[in-house]
């Protein structure tokens, strides 16, 4: 089947993402500036967040492009995705009410967790269904970025009982190594288009 919808609904879903996460960053009472001062952690975590969600949909993006063709087990995979990050909105909200404690920044770290292995078996499905997806295979090769990602979230979340500080930072840099769009794929697209001076 085609991949039309697929890439709609997954692009309408992180649109509503976004939406119902700035929807948590209540205007102040009062036009002081001191009185946006309480709203830092969340900030902090909405930008946080946002980087993520922007990431996720990028990547998303690329990957699809590389895709001729989903099927019903793709479109499970994708939803699995979905469902984690949908939960990105609670987890941020709950991490910046409570000033990055524990429990709060260990549940942020699950769900990223979550949500990166949900891409990664999204991948598989899509290259394992669809003999015309192979070059999606050629491009993430080993993944060796994405093996790297899981094995950062889990110390972070182990860490966020021993201090918090590393938890965060440690998820910041899975977002700086990210955050540059995966040009992985590109480059298989690009070697493979014909030459169109030709």
């Amino acid at each position: 089947m085609g991949k039309g919808r697929f890439e709609a609904f997954s692009d309408g879903v992180i649109a509503i993402i976004i939406t119902i996460m700035v929807l948590e960053l209540r205007v102040p009472e009062g036009g002081q500036l001191e009185s946006l001062k309480p709203l830092i952690p969340k900030f902090l975590s909405y930008i946080l967040s946002f980087v993520y969600l922007g990431i996720y949909w990028n990547n998303h993006h690329h990957m699809l492009h590389a895709v001729k063709e989903v099927n019903g087990a793709s479109l499970w995979a994708n939803l699995l995705l979905l469902f984690w990050l949908s939960l990105v909105p609670f987890v941020t909200s709950w991490m910046g009410e409570n000033h990055f404690s524990r429990w709060p920044v260990a549940l942020y770290g699950i769900v990223l967790l979550m949500a990166a292995i949900s891409y990664t078996i999204l991948y598989k499905t899509l290259v394992g269904n669809h003999v015309k997806n192979k070059k999606l295979e050629m491009a993430f090769g080993k993944d060796e970025k994405g093996k790297l990602s899981m094995l950062l979230y889990t110390i972070g979340i182990i860490f966020s009982f021993i201090n918090e500080s590393i938890s965060l930072a440690l998820y910041a840099t899975v977002a700086m190594i990210w955050f540059i769009p995966d040009r992985r794929i590109e480059k298989v697209l690009i070697k493979e288009e014909p030459d169109r001076n030709d």
